[in-house]
């Protein structure tokens, strides 16, 4: 991202380019640049999730209370085991090989 702002004019060209003014090295102006653009998009992801209303795991409609495990677990019909062991199953015989 960084790269892409120093091959156009944009903003974030402007902040490399005065990083530099300032006596930085390309390097340490790189790195300020990065710095930057992370803080931007962190804000933008912020406000994101503000907006969406999204709970603690980021996703619409996430709490801190586990759903997956019901405390009074109910079992349907398909959900019960079966009632004795599997029958064995007739294999494919294996070609031999010529």
């Amino acid at each position: 991202m960084a790269v892409v702002q120093l091959r156009h004019d944009t903003e974030g060209r402007a902040h490399y380019r005065r990083k530099l003014a300032a006596g930085k090295t390309p390097m340490e102006a790189m790195r300020a640049l990065k710095r930057r653009l992370s803080d931007i998009v962190y804000k933008q992801m912020i406000k994101d999730a503000k907006k969406a209303e999204t709970g603690p795991g980021g996703h619409v409609g996430a709490t801190l209370q586990s759903s997956a495990a019901d405390p009074n677990p109910r079992v349907n019909t398909s959900e019960q085991s079966l009632p004795g062991p599997a029958e064995p199953q007739p294999r494919t015989p294996l070609l031999a090989a010529s």
